[in-house]
Order: structure tokens, then C-alpha cells, then sequence
């Protein structure tokens, strides 16, 4: 078996750097198509239509483990009011979470290494946040 270590700026089985990818979230956030934003990034548009499929299916999912990070970096965190949509409060979170980040480390990262590093470059990787297991007792 070889192991492969990735660099922030890389997700899990993607040809593309995490900031094209995130663009293309960010895009999907302010409204725009496959189409227009394939074409914006230069990239094929079932390619984009795959990573917004794949986003699409775990918004919550990622707008709550980046909520979590934001409290966890943050002694004290300003939660984010609704966004307006799903895809707004993914969006939000990450970008709190990453600015958290910033601050807390005295780093100059941008929202899309962050969500490499939370997500261990996975994501848009199926399985990917996985269960939560709640081991404390009742």
C-alpha cells in the first residue's frame, strides 16, 4: 500500500486545487449555474456539476463541523446569523471558521486550505464528514 500525503491546497481524487474548486462552491453560493461558472473557471461542466452534486449533499453536514471549529478556535465566537440558504451557511461557516484560524494562529491562510485541513482533504470524499459518535455516558 502507498500512502500519499497532500498539501493544503489539494482535496482527496481531484485533478484541481482546492481554491478552483471553492470558487466554483462560492459561485454556486452567490447564485450562478454549472454552466457560467465551468465556464468562468475554464474547467469542463460536468466537472463542476459533479462538485456541486457532491457539495450539495452535505451542506449541513459541513456548515456544522465548521461551526464546531469556529468554536473551538475562537474563545469567543460570534455565530453566524442564517445566510439565506443552505449553500450561504456552508459557505459562512467556512469562512468564519477559517478567519477564527487566522486570528488564533497569526496565519495568512485562505478559506479553502482551512477546509483541506478540517476536512484531512476530503471534502468532497464520499463518507466524508463521517457518523458522529457521542461516547460520554448519559
Amino acid at each position: 500500500m502507498t500512502h500519499v500525503l497532500l498539501p493544503v491546497v489539494a482535496l482527496l481524487r481531484r485533478a484541481d486545487l482546492a481554491a478552483v474548486i471553492g470558487a466554483a462552491l462560492a459561485a454556486k453560493a452567490a447564485g450562478a449555474g454549472h454552466r457560467r461558472i465551468a465556464q468562468a473557471l475554464e474547467r469542463p461542466a460536468e466537472t463542476v456539476r459533479g462538485w456541486l452534486r457532491r457539495f450539495a449533499g452535505r451542506l449541513e453536514a459541513v456548515r456544522g463541523v465548521f461551526t464546531v471549529w469556529l468554536r473551538a478556535l475562537d474563545p469567543d465566537p460570534v455565530m453566524p446569523d442564517p445566510g439565506g440558504g443552505a449553500w450561504a451557511d456552508a459557505m459562512i461557516a467556512i469562512s468564519l471558521a477559517t478567519t477564527a484560524a487566522a486570528r488564533r494562529f497569526v496565519l495568512m491562510v485562505s478559506p479553502w486550505e482551512v477546509a483541506v485541513a478540517v476536512s484531512g482533504g476530503r471534502l468532497l470524499a464520499p463518507g466524508w464528514p463521517g457518523e458522529w459518535i457521542n461516547t460520554s455516558s448519559p
